[in-house]
């Protein structure tokens, strides 16, 4: 029997850690997935609006807010005059700003890794 497609899109950085581990999980429970360079093709602005709404309309969790691009763009004190529309653009065009790994699911999406929520998350998308 094939497994059902979860028609993943996971934005990763070969860099990161936390990437690392994530697609090293996806791997190890034999998810399909379909893994792209967030540095060099950030998530569409649809995607970003729609992993958004997933998250429950919380910009801030959108953005890497550990990483060095954050911290030199002064967002901490930019992103709460930010409009969604201004930050939406700004991570769509900046790869480096967006939380990793970003996913992009059938049903919305998430960011960030911790294995008990993506358990959970997966096994709703089978």
């Amino acid at each position: 029997m094939t497994p059902k497609s979860t028609g993943l899109r996971v934005y990763a950085y070969t860099g990161c850690d936390t990437c690392r581990k994530a697609l090293r999980f996806l791997e190890e429970h034999a998810v399909p997935h379909e893994v792209i360079a967030i540095r060099e093709h950030p998530p569409s602005r649809a995607e970003l609006k729609r992993v958004l709404k997933a998250i429950g309309g919380d910009l801030r969790k959108l953005f890497n807010t550990s990483g060095q691009d954050y911290r030199a763009l002064g967002m901490g004190a930019k992103l709460p005059g930010l409009s969604e529309t201004e930050a939406i653009e700004l991570l769509a065009t900046h790869g480096n700003l967006v939380k990793r790994p970003f996913v992009v699911s059938p049903e919305g999406g998430w960011v960030g890794f911790r294995p008990e929520a993506w358990t959970e998350r997966l096994a709703e998308l089978r």
